[in-house]
């Protein structure tokens, strides 16, 4: 039997130590998401379901989505042990130019809908943390907002490509005017991929104020006054779409496209161009052939062709087939620092997310983007330590097993 006493006060001061009282909501919220699927959830719970779905979901069964998340989930790591990791240096080189971080914040369309701060936010965060931010022709901030709001910030432009090509050279035009560094052009939606939780949830652009909606209004309250009480939501791209975004891309982009045109983005580009929607080794190849500066392995985030190739795993191929030199950024299901370490061991030039930072916009706006961007890269560092690699350029192929 062990001996009890009381304990002395002196004994149990220590001992009481009371968390602060943080009366920001907001600031809570965001300080108990440790992880981006926290994230996620809060940003669920915040937002009307059929904007949340939109964001979230992937075209038809969803399985080009759920493939590239299994792939990151069930790789295996393969860590260096006894290396210097006391000092961990996660810069790289992006077109030429140092970014702080091996990731940039992709392009996504309608971001205002899904949290009113929207463009503007996403931009001075990538500004604050020395990433890249990619602007979609799809955005509800114009180029020229986007530059005003940051004009410091390592600005890209994706492109769509219209049927009629006098918009996109304006776009092109506007957004070399403005200071943006890249073009984006994505190459991977000759027609709209169906995404059927859009379909199944009645969704347009903008969201339409129905029975569903009313209801689901009440339930979010301060998503639907942000909405209704902050400017209009408009388009990089045109003025106003009254229906769904499939419609919308089947009657605007051109389904003519073809390696030709580069020539044609060429003639009106003079910077860097990306090519985005690379699914396969040959067209990797045609890419670089055809004047490409950098390309990027994606399937849209599953949001196109279900059953596509899984972009991670298509790297180590490409790679083999290129050599070292070619700048071969990728994307999709990536949902953690560690899955941009491993994207980057396995021969990434940088690592593109997208729903990882609209997670926290939706969670919390431009302070959410902060710390999903926090999140990323506190778990870089901590991987890439408990790798054994001090540096991005000691990540390789070694460290890293595919299932």
């Amino acid at each position: 039997m062990s001996d009890r006493q009381l304990p002395k006060w002196s004994e149990l001061k220590p001992l009481l130590r009371p968390s602060p009282v943080e009366l920001s909501a907001r600031k809570r919220r965001l300080a108990s998401a440790l992880t981006i699927a926290d994230l996620r959830q809060v940003a669920r719970r915040r937002t009307p379901r059929s904007v949340f779905d939109y964001t979230d979901g992937a075209a038809e069964a969803e399985l080009s989505l759920q493939r590239a998340r299994a792939t990151f989930r069930d790789l295996t790591f393969q860590p260096s042990v006894l290396r210097d990791v006391g000092d961990i240096d996660t810069t790289t080189t992006v077109l030429g130019t140092p970014s702080a971080l091996p990731f940039t914040f992709g392009p996504t369309g309608f971001t205002r809908m899904m949290q009113h701060e929207g463009e503007r936010a996403v931009v001075r965060v990538a500004e604050r943390v020395g990433i890249p931010y990619a602007l979609s022709t799809l955005g509800t901030t114009d180029v020229e907002g986007v530059a005003q709001a940051s004009p410091s910030a390592r600005k890209w432009f994706q492109l769509y490509v219209w049927r009629d090509h006098a918009p996109a050279e304006d776009l092109m035009a506007r957004a070399r005017a403005a200071g943006f560094e890249a073009l984006v052009l994505t190459v991977d939606v000759p027609v709209a991929g169906v995404r059927l939780r859009d379909v199944r949830n009645g969704f347009t652009i903008p969201p339409a104020l129905s029975a569903r909606t009313v209801l689901d209004g009440a339930m979010h309250p301060s998503w639907w006054i942000n909405f209704l009480t902050t400017e209009p939501l408009r388009f990089a791209s045109l003025d106003r779409w009254d229906g769904t975004v499939a419609e919308m891309m089947n009657a605007l982009f051109d389904p003519t496209m073809t390696i030709k045109d580069l020539d044609w983005v060429r003639s009106t580009w003079d910077g860097p161009l990306i090519v985005k929607g690379i699914q396969t080794v040959d067209d990797a190849r045609r890419m670089f052939e055809a004047g490409a500066d950098a390309i990027i392995l994606s399937n849209h985030g599953g949001r196109q062709l279900d059953k596509a190739p899984v972009p991670v795993r298509l790297l180590p191929d490409v790679r083999a087939a290129l050599g070292d030199g070619p700048e071969v950024m990728v994307d999709t299901g990536v949902m953690s620092g560690s899955d941009v370490v491993a994207a980057m061991a396995l021969g990434a030039s940088s690592v593109l997310v997208g729903r990882a930072y609209l997670y926290g916009l939706m969670a919390g706006g431009e302070a959410g983007v902060e710390r999903a961007a926090q999140i990323l890269a506190t778990e870089v560092r901590r991987t890439m330590a408990l790798l054994g690699a001090r540096r991005i350029s000691d990540l390789g192929p070694q460290h890293v097993r595919l299932p």
